[in-house]
């Protein structure tokens, strides 16, 4: 699976596990703040979604996630 079709498998999980509109869903969209408004629950349940699709354990993971770009990178390089 390459970065591309992370990010698409990626933006699925965060559609259907947190009810986000595809419509605003980007790759560059920010998740928190004034992008999403994505919160610490939400994220939790971002971490457990991502850690059971892609086997890739991101708890306890101290780099920032800003937007389905930067999930899929590491993803692509934890796989």
């Amino acid at each position: 699976m390459n970065e591309q079709e992370i990010r698409e498998k990626i933006k699925e999980l965060l559609i259907d596990s947190l009810g986000i509109e595809a419509e605003v869903l980007t790759d560059d969209v920010p998740l928190f703040g004034d992008g999403i408004g994505l919160d610490s629950i939400d994220s939790l349940e971002m971490i457990a979604a991502i850690d059971k699709e892609f086997g890739v354990s991101m708890t306890g993971v101290g780099k920032p996630f800003y937007n389905v770009a930067s999930l899929a990178k590491y993803v692509a390089e934890h796989k």
